[in-house]
């Protein structure tokens, strides 16, 4: 299988080729599989609260909940942004930015496979975001 570093090394005429694609569906699935097992995980430790026996025992119940159900949102969010990039890469597009169609770059998806933009329009998309939020 193709590593991360014979990745970096491929020529830019192999973007996106056939090697790339199934290492990046490879990392997907696998990302996938670990955010399921973590929202299962979150919502088991929700179903079972322990015995509290005083105040203290009930907030700090609390406060774990707040933190799992964090964890569920996260992680659902996540596996929503894959199964995104997933089809993605069945249909061709995957790579690509959505905004402008240049290639993301292998770097900025070996860090985060579930780019959808490139790093110039993230930038352009995130400050425009926070001048809003204002």
């Amino acid at each position: 299988m193709l590593t991360k570093a014979k990745l970096l090394r491929m020529p830019a005429k192999k973007y996106m080729a056939k090697e790339q694609l199934e290492f990046f569906t490879a990392q997907l699935t696998e990302q996938k599989a670990e955010a399921l097992s973590e929202i299962e995980d979150a919502r088991q430790r929700l179903r079972v609260p322990p015995e509290c026996k005083d105040e203290a025992d009930r907030a700090s119940f609390e406060m774990d909940s707040q933190l799992y159900l964090r964890i569920v949102d996260r992680k659902s969010k996540l596996v929503k942004k894959i199964d995104f990039a997933l089809r993605r890469i069945k249909t061709g597009e995957y790579g690509y930015c959505m905004e402008t169609g240049e290639p993301i770059g292998i770097e900025r998806l070996i860090i985060r496979p579930t780019a959808e933009f490139c790093a110039d329009i993230k930038y352009i998309n995130d400050d425009q975001e926070k001048h809003f939020a204002e």
